[in-house]
């Protein structure tokens, strides 16, 4: 048995302004822009968005037609042509609002992916969604609309593509795998293979093809509530700090509720080599190591005084494969084991 979910986008206008699910997106487009370091300045001059304004007066307007080349500006400054792929695989669940919507209304990743599709409108006017459900096999499918250029479509497709992965792993707080993915063109970047975990075939369309069985799998809601907790407001990272440390800390921070991103996948998201990620630490007195350890310090702490995680999980999450060595890192950060800290926290017995 096969059957289909498509949402037509066709209502889209040029003159269209930005619907109420688009604005967390263009926030947390300009946050991930600064964080890779790229002039708010520069953008607001290309695409006439100030993030600011629409941060604080919620009668600030955004155009379709400027949101579309916020995307061609940010890929153009940035140099980066798989700025889209890597705004996707950097964004935190939390930060979108759509899918909180997707959560009211879901239990089972089945449904979440095909509310999902619903709301691709709400986001852009680039892509359509497609859901197919066939026998052993899910499929979740990008078509072109035609109505923005080319450039602006490869950019958002990417970003969704990226976003959907996340979007998955999110909800079911694991790392989902693909059992295919498709891209409409040939010789693609490694980036695709490391970001969407398959390596792509050529094909008409860009497609996920996931297991059925993922279909009835509920959604663990309490995780989202994590993430939001973990993912600081975007105007934070609006007016984030300067410094290359900071937003190295922040990154790892807002995906840190599946474990601790390794050196190689942060550089790549940055689009900068390993050891350009090593020598700008380095020239700011520190080192990955020591914030990836501030972070897992931080995030312990959390897990630990929530009272609602096991050693072993927490251990897990945080990329220990023994309870002994979370024990020891632990100790190192804080100078007590995590029991003994529990014990001699205030406010708890």
């Amino acid at each position: 048995m096969r059957t289909r979910v498509r949402r037509n986008l066709y209502w889209f206008q040029k003159d269209v302004t930005m619907t109420p699910q688009q604005k967390p997106l263009v926030l947390a487009l300009f946050a991930y822009a600064a964080q890779r370091d790229l002039p708010r300045t520069a953008l607001t001059k290309a695409t006439g968005i100030d993030p600011l304004r629409l941060l604080k007066d919620e009668n600030y307007i955004v155009q379709e037609e400027q949101f579309n080349n916020l995307w061609s500006a940010a890929a153009s400054l940035s140099n980066d042509k798989l700025f889209g792929l890597h705004f996707g695989e950097s964004l935190q669940l939390a930060a979108l609002g759509v899918v909180g919507e997707i959560i009211q209304t879901s239990t089972t990743v089945g449904q979440a992916i095909t509310t999902a599709a619903s709301l691709t409108p709400l986001l852009t006017n680039a892509v359509a969604m497609d859901v197919q459900h066939n026998e052993g096999t899910i499929t979740i499918t990008l078509d072109k609309t035609g109505q923005v250029n080319e450039n602006v479509t490869a950019q958002i497709a990417d970003f969704l593509m990226a976003f959907v992965i996340r979007e998955l792993d999110g909800l079911l707080f694991r790392k989902v795998k693909p059992t295919q993915v498709t891209l409409p063109f040939a010789n693609p970047s490694a980036d695709y293979v490391r970001v969407l975990r398959a390596v792509p075939k050529t094909a008409v369309k860009y497609g996920i093809t996931l297991d059925a069985s993922y279909a009835d799998e509920p959604i663990i809601t309490a995780n989202f509530e994590i993430q939001k907790h973990l993912l600081r407001k975007v105007t934070d990272a609006v007016e984030s700090s300067d410094s290359f440390r900071s937003k190295v800390q922040d990154y790892l921070g807002k995906n840190a509720y599946l474990g601790i991103l390794t050196l190689e996948d942060v550089a790549a998201n940055f689009n900068i080599t390993p050891r350009s990620l090593q020598r700008r630490l380095q020239e700011e007195s520190t080192t990955f190591q020591e914030i990836a350890d501030e972070v897992r310090k931080s995030i312990a702490l959390h897990y630990l005084e929530s009272g609602q995680y096991q050693m072993k999980e927490i251990s897990s999450i945080l990329g220990y494969n023994e309870v002994s060595a979370f024990s020891r890192a632990f100790k190192r950060w804080t100078g007590r084991a995590p029991m003994e800290y529990l014990e001699k926290t205030p406010g708890r017995k």
